[in-house]
Order: C-alpha cells, then structure tokens, then sequence
C-alpha cells in the first residue's frame, strides 16, 4: 500500500519489483470541480464518483442498456406506480461497514428531500413520493405518477454511517476529499487516497474487496494538463499512459506510432453555440446581466441559424472529427431525434439569413452594420470561448467572420471554463461556445431547457411554458410512441426558438500507452470512447500489457497481448476515425425509453454552488 503522502512519479505498467505497485496515469485537460457526488458537474467528477461508488443499474458495454449493479433486478407494477429493486448482499463499503438497501434509502432521500442534493438528481426521481427500504435488500418506490426514465437511477450511493453526518446546510462545503490520510468512503473498485477539487493530480487506491473482484492495476493516477499538446507529449514521453478528448489533429499525428494506439470515439454529444435569452432574477422576475437586446429576440436568434456553415467548422474547427450538429437529440438516437421537413433547416444560407434579419427589422445602416428594429446600433455582439479549448476559440471566430459577412459586429473573448460559468450564471454575455453529452433517453438534457432550470442547469436562460408543459407529459408518458412524438414537438419548438445553435456532433480523441497496458473496451460497441463511459467497467478490465493475454475473451478489446507493440495493429478498434457516430451508436439506438445512463457531461455550475 503507497502513503497518501507518497510522490507521483510516473511508474512503468511493468513493475521493477513484484512489491511496486502497478499504476496506471491518465491525464485529463480539465479538472474535478467536486468530489461530492451532489455537488460536481464537471465530466472529470462523475468519472471519478463512478471509481469511488456503485449504482443501483450498471451499463452494457455494447448498447448501454440497463444492466444489473447494486440491484440484481427491478420489476413494476402495471400502472408504473410502484417499482421494486432487489439489492446484493455481499456489498461493503471500503470501511469494511456492509452496503444494504438502508443506505440506498438514505441516498434517495436526500435527493427527494429537495436540498442542494435535487439540483443534479431530481428530475430522475420526478412523481416518486417515498422510497422504502422494507428489509435489507429490497428498495421500494412509490410514484404519484409514472417516471418514464425509471429504472435509470443514476445517482451514486453513499454511505449513509457517513454521510447521516453532514447535515443539508453543509452539502454545499462539503468537499468528500481524503482528510488525515484517511481515504473516502465508498463501495466502487478504487477509492480517493490523494486530490482535491480544483488541484492537478488525484490517486486512487485500488478496493481488493470489492464485490466484481479485484482492479488489475494497484492505482488509478490523474494528471491534469493545460491543454491537449502537454499531455500529448507527456503521453509520447512515456510520463502517462492514457490521454483523453484530444483532437482528431493529435489522434492522426500519434497513428502509428509505436507503443500507442490512438482513435476518434464515437460520442453521443453535440456542441452549441448559445444565447441569453432572457437572465433574470428569479425572486424578483427583474433582468439582471447585460444582453445585448438583439439576442433576446427569437427571430434575430433564428437567422443566426443559416450564417453558420457547419461543414467547414467540422473541417476546420474540428479537423474531419464529427458531423455537422442540427437539434440537441444527436440522429445517433432515431426514436428521438427530430428531423425537419424542410432539408433546407440547417443549411448555410447567409442570404436568408440577411432577409430573416431585414424582415424581423434589422435593417442595416448607413455604415453598413445591421440596427435594432428602433433604430438604434446594435453594438457589438460578445462571442465567448473556452481558452481550454482551441475548438471553442476556432468555432467563434469563424462565427464572427460569418456575422461580419451579414453586417453585424463582434469579438470574441476566451475564458477558462470556471471563469465562463460565473459569466453566463450571471447574464453577463451574449453568446457562448460549449457543448453536453447526451443520454440515451433524453429526458434529463430536455429538463435543461425547462423554466425550472434558470440559475441552476439551464445556461441560455429559456423559459418557454409550451415546452415545459410537453417536458412534463413526456416525462409520465409510458407508450413509447406517444413520448418519442412529444420529445420531437420540443425539438421543434427549440429550432423555432433557437436558444441554441447545434453546430457539431464531435467525437472524443484518445490514446494509450499499449506497450503498458492493454485491455479496454469500447462504449457502445464497435467504435465508441474507452474512458469517460457509463461506469467504471475499463477501469476494471485494463491490466499491464505483458498480463493481457486474450483480455479474459471481452468482445470488441483494443490492447491484447499480441497489439503490446503498439503502432496500428489493434484489429477492428483501432487507430483511425473510428466508425462514425451514426454507425457507432447505431445499437444504442434501440435502447428504448428505459435504456439511458448518465453520460459524464460537460456541463456548469450551478448558481447554488458559488455561495
């Protein structure tokens, strides 16, 4: 076992002696924002709460449908108003204390008690009144109305002989971080030894009691980068061993190289530009912020829609990794997704753009810079990027060159993703560039549009009552059908109001050392990412390269013994493009309704949070 306190020099897969320990580094280029699985909404947190908790349902590998974890099986009543989970019972926490349905109660309830807990979990729990824990592996829900995102229930369990200590009004100081060299307490495979929120290096120790069996490798290591080029080189250096969401540029440039294998994932995301449509203060109703009067305006918003050419921002922006983006449900998920009848929805048109800004009376003036329907200048539109992100930064200056062409003025100002939180939580912008991964049932990425969301999920600040009454019916609707009809009317109402404009469904970059470890599995399968998945499943499967034989028989494996050379010999998953998006979640599909899971979302704070 290494001190907590112990240095964090890169250690090769292949061990000096049988008695160092086997770690494996990953280095990120964004940081944990909270190790409190109520509190953090960063991607790089819900990987890290997947290592350190288990989860009533668990993911396949192949499609992401619902698969069992803590809970053996679920059933429903016929009117979907009562659902009855069956828990293991050879369960512990890292403490050696046993995990029963008393703890997944006391989770559950802490969310439905509507504190600071509710504002990442509720909407999973929307029309569930209590949750009963009758004996030690049984958890009952009571509905007053059916869930249609029921069984999904992603939230980490927590130990109740822990967390019964914290009371609602400290959840949100509550860091959940190592403290005398004492390690978090949970029941996942690995356990937080090392980090805090906002740092640059976390250690996880492996939990060699945990209930799937044994990690392979002894610790989990995360290094966080600047930006992808210094973890690329530390990849390359040998000082890690797995980089992830680099771009296509870097994945073309490390093909072939030997001892590493590199690809494009296939990810069920979409980037955005969006607008302020209207930040308020939500006691008093009064405007807060300074949007720019043009982007309050639906019309206006929706003219921006044809000044931007998605094709050469995923050319250029994106160098060839994704597809052009058009409404938040990706096409990867068919039942879902709405497609316009007219072909020419998203097509770049500046010239119908300057006729949909002439006929909503931005007309341009004299200088040859479009006015506001009184008259008055428009000014010069904000445009705001990620500095993480060269993308982000490459996406609006294109944009601002687009809107040059059309008579409007702007410039565009790069902030650190902590920094544009603050800035849109605040309505202190026009427009920005970021993006959500979404799930398989859309349920939870509708709920951010919502009214409801403002100051809390939601970041373009839209409040239309038509979509929240359709949020609400679809989220009780069991036919299929009928649900899938209504998640389609939102979309359209979403195009109309254009409080975002899709540009890009990317794909995720990634790379590891494969002369040092092998053995990771795609999500979904063939093509899809090899971390940042729906669970912690790789973290169990990867091993040192010189132990990965046949990987156990795991279907669809990058990293055998016979790849630990490295360069392209990685069979089907190999280096390279990957299968495309469309072809890649294809299976995921088919999920139905019940099929989603918690994608690690990019996602922002929460107003709450700042306090």
């Amino acid at each position: 076992m290494v001190l907590p306190g112990a240095a964090l020099a890169p250690t090769a897969a292949s061990a000096s002696s049988e008695d160092d320990p086997v770690i494996f580094t990953v280095g990120l280029t964004n940081e944990v924002d909270s190790f409190n699985p109520f509190l953090g909404i960063e991607a790089e947190s819900f990987e890290m709460w997947a290592l350190t908790y288990d989860y009533l349902i668990s993911y396949s590998m192949d499609d992401m449908s619902p698969q069992p974890g803590l809970a053996t099986e679920w059933e429903t009543s016929e009117d979907g108003l009562t659902w009855t989970f069956k828990i293991r019972d050879d369960v512990v926490f890292s403490d050696g204390e046993p995990l029963t349905s008393a703890d997944v109660k006391f989770t559950l309830d802490r969310v439905l008690d509507g504190g600071p807990e509710a504002a990442t979990w509720g909407s999973y729990l929307t029309g569930v009144e209590s949750a009963e824990a009758p004996d030690d592996t049984t958890v009952v829900l009571t509905l007053s109305a059916p869930n249609a995102v029921l069984p999904l229930i992603p939230i980490p369990i927590v130990p109740e002989h822990i967390w019964k200590d914290i009371p609602e009004n400290e959840v949100k100081s509550y860091g959940n971080e190592p403290t005398d060299g004492q390690p978090v307490v949970g029941s996942g495979p690995f356990r937080l030894v090392e980090g805090t929120a906002g740092g640059s290096t976390y250690r996880f120790e492996a939990n060699p009691d945990y209930w799937k069996g044994a990690p392979h490798i002894d610790e989990v290591v995360y290094r966080v980068f600047k930006s992808e080029d210094p973890a690329v080189q530390a990849l390359i250096k040998g000082e890690i061993d797995f980089v992830s969401e680099i771009s296509a540029l870097q994945v073309k440039a490390l093909e072939g190289r030997e001892g590493i294998i590199a690809h494009n994932g296939d990810s069920p995301g979409f980037d955005e530009i969006a607008f302020n449509t209207g930040s308020v203060d939500l006691e008093t109703g009064e405007p807060i912020g300074d949007p720019n009067p043009a982007v309050l305006d639906a019309k206006f918003r929706f003219a921006l829609n044809f000044a931007i050419d998605r094709e050469r921002l995923i050319e250029a922006a994106y160098q060839g990794g994704g597809q052009p983006g058009t409404t938040i449900i990706p096409p990867a998920y068919p039942d879902f997704h709405w497609e316009p009848d007219d072909p020419e929805a998203f097509a770049y048109d500046p010239d119908k753009a300057a006729q949909l800004l002439d006929e909503a009376g931005y007309t341009m003036g004299d200088d040859g810079l479009r006015t506001l329907p009184n008259g008055d200048p428009i000014g010069t539109l904000r445009l705001a990027a990620r500095s993480d992100s060269q993308t982000s930064v490459d996406v609006m200056d294109f944009f601002k060159e687009w809107l040059a062409d059309i008579g409007i003025d702007a410039e565009v100002t790069a902030y650190e993703s902590s920094k544009l939180t603050n800035v849109i939580l605040d309505g202190e912008f026009d427009t920005f560039e970021w993006g959500w991964f979404v799930e398989p049932d859309p349920d939870s990425m509708l709920s951010y549009m919502t009214c409801g969301q403002r100051g809390n999920w939601s970041d373009s600040w839209l409040c239309n009552e038509d979509y929240d009454a359709l949020y609400e019916a679809q989220h009780v609707e069991n036919d299929d059908a009928a649900r899938a009809d209504m998640v389609k009317q939102m979309q359209e109402i979403l195009y109309n109001e254009a409080p975002y404009l899709v540009t890009a469904y990317s794909s995720i970059g990634e790379a590891f050392r494969s002369d040092r470890f092998g053995c990771f599995q795609p999500q979904p399968a063939p093509g899809g990412i090899w971390i940042q998945q729906y669970g912690s499943q790789n973290y169990l499967n990867v091993r040192p390269a010189a132990e990965a034989g046949d990987c156990d028989g795991l279907p669809n494996v990058v990293g055998t013994a016979e790849e630990s050379g490295g360069g392209d010999g990685n069979g089907e998953e190999g280096s390279g493009a990957g299968t495309g998006l469309l072809i890649g979640l294809g299976v995921a599909a088919g999920v139905g309704v019940v099929g989603g899971a918690v994608f690690l979302m990019r996602r922002r704070a929460s107003a709450d949070e700042r306090e």
